[in-house]
């Protein structure tokens, strides 16, 4: 398991009208462990991409990368590590928007 330490909130526009809902990017930096298979010297960053659409929300899609490079890496995630991240993008989208 990851542990979230930062993170960016970026919605996507959908200029031609084709998606329904929202659609927001999310840039997770991790903290792995050093004997997790995910871990990488140069940090790992989780690319989501959450959608919303009325009362539904779910994760679009995700990616790995490689935090000083942004190259992919080819891992998923786990079933309790996917919730975890799809509560957390879930509770910052529906927290007020502070300056």
């Amino acid at each position: 398991m990851f542990k979230i330490t930062e993170y960016t909130v970026e919605q996507i526009l959908d200029p031609y009208g084709i998606l329904t809902g929202e659609r927001y990017e999310l840039l997770l930096d991790l903290e792995v462990e050093e004997d997790d298979e995910l871990y990488q010297d140069e940090g790992v960053r989780l690319r989501v991409v959450y959608a919303k659409d009325g009362d539904n929300s779910r994760i679009a899609k995700y990616e790995f990368l490689i935090a000083s490079s942004n190259q992919y890496l080819d891992m998923e995630m786990e079933e309790e590590e996917e919730q975890a991240v799809s509560a957390f993008c879930k509770e910052v989208l529906e927290a007020p928007i502070s300056e």
